[in-house]
């Protein structure tokens, strides 16, 4: 098995665990589910730079990489909805959850299309991630209400704008084929 891979299959088996830990009754657990949601992140930059590095690309991490990121991103995003428990932090959650589906389901399509380069994961995706990731870390990390919470949620409402806005240029790239024989 490759290295890149198992970084990616590892990220999937820490969902659960880091599940478990955020609802653990002890003080110390949102840093540790934190520290978790910290380790899975690096561990999705660390993969990727692996594959290309040492020429580990596959078919196997090319599929499976997205769909743990998708995955750990939706679970912390819904703890976090449920521990906030406000429209404020559910809408953007549901922003980022749902361009999450849509651009899945874009992505597919187009490859079926042999377009898949049409809709390649683009610079404000890279800049969008990084920023959806340093949000929910704050937001794991620090209590509701607090400053740094604050920061956290700021940084969540950023990343659903550059979602938003990594969505209308996906879907503006894919529009010729969307409209085909309408």
């Amino acid at each position: 098995m490759k290295i890149p891979n198992i970084l990616t299959l590892l990220r999937i088996v820490l969902i659960p665990v880091f599940v478990l830990v955020y609802y653990l009754p002890f003080p110390w657990a949102p840093l540790a589910s934190a520290a978790i949601f910290s380790l899975a992140a690096i561990t999705d930059w660390f993969d990727g730079y692996l594959a290309r590095k040492l020429n580990q690309t596959s078919p196997f991490g090319a599929f499976l990489d997205p769909v743990a990121d998708k995955l750990m991103v939706a679970a912390a995003l819904v703890v976090l909805v449920e521990t906030f428990a406000e429209p404020w932090m559910t809408i953007p959650a549901v922003v980022i959850i749902g361009r999450e589906i849509v651009i899945s389901a874009l992505r597919e399509w187009m490859a079926e299309l042999g377009k898949r380069a049409n809709v390649a994961v683009s610079m404000i995706g890279k800049i969008k991630t990084t920023l959806q990731m340093m949000s929910i870390i704050a937001l794991l990390a620090f209590p509701p209400l607090t400053l740094l919470s604050w920061v956290g949620v700021g940084a969540l409402y950023g990343a659903a704008i550059l979602t938003l806005w990594s969505m209308f240029i996906y879907l503006r790239a894919a529009w010729p084929f969307l409209i085909e024989d309408i």
